[in-house]
């Protein structure tokens, strides 16, 4: 089935988008699942963590989260959370993201998903209903990717490093400390960070870090005890790596 060149949000009289809201409390749990549509995640409030088979991303406010059909998925709430969802129909071309990714959130697109989720079906093709869903289709085609990824490795051996790091993100143990402790020569664990997610020791750990900084500072804990917490010698130190990863410093990140 294909979309002519001009989007319409009503194909053969079914609805190819449509909105949801729901609020959830501080630390609950969304146990995993999956949906028969494509999925727009995204939180107006609070900072979900969303795990899908062996990845995980870290998402704040003015973020969202793409997740395709058939993707089982978790969500954890940071702080109370207040989460607007799209839903898209798979059985259509749209050229829509094949895979789970984070994802920038428009101001544009924000104001869309807080609108979407009070319509009601059904509404009529020329409505103006249908046109903030057309706009919404539109929007989602270009959603820009965002660097809140933290893959998980399948392998056990350093799937204990990945634990410990993220329980304590303040270790500050050195490859050559996991070698010793794991009994694995520090070639192999690299190795195995590389082909179990894409990154080395450090660049996980580093991301690790960064993404736990994220929850953090969103539910209002302060830079300089968010930097000492994670290990880095000063704030300067953590505010320069986070603009390195995120090309913004923390302040105008949450902005």
């Amino acid at each position: 089935m294909q979309l002519s060149e001009s989007l319409t949000a009503i194909n053969n009289g079914n609805w190819l988008v449509s909105g949801k809201a729901a609020d959830y409390p501080e630390n609950h749990s969304v146990e995993p699942h999956c949906h028969n549509k494509h999925q727009l995640i995204y939180a107006i409030q609070g900072v979900m963590v969303v795990n899908a088979a062996f990845s995980q991303w870290t998402v704040p406010p003015s973020r969202g989260i793409w997740m395709p059909s058939g993707q089982v998925h978790a969500v954890r709430c940071v702080g109370p959370v207040q989460m607007r969802s799209v839903y898209v129909r798979p059985d259509v071309e749209l050229e829509l993201p094949s895979e789970p990714k984070a994802v920038s959130i428009s101001p544009l697109l924000s104001e869309l998903i807080k609108a979407c989720v009070a319509i009601s079906e059904p509404y009529a093709e020329n409505s103006r209903e249908a046109r903030v869903m057309n706009l919404i289709l539109d929007e989602l085609k270009i959603l820009p990717a965002l660097p809140l990824h933290l893959p998980q490795p399948a392998d056990p051996r350093i799937h204990a490093i990945c634990s410990t790091l993220q329980q304590d993100p303040g270790d500050g143990s050195t490859l050559a400390d996991w070698s010793a402790r794991l009994h694995l020569d520090e070639k192999t664990i690299q190795r195995l960070f590389q082909n179990g997610t894409g990154m080395t020791f450090g660049q996980w750990r580093q991301q690790a870090r960064l993404l736990l900084a994220l929850e953090r500072i969103a539910v209002g804990e302060k830079i300089i005890d968010v930097a000492g917490q994670l290990g880095y010698e000063s704030p300067s130190a953590f505010s320069t790596m986070f603009k390195k990863q995120f090309g913004m410093t923390p302040s105008q990140f949450f902005k």
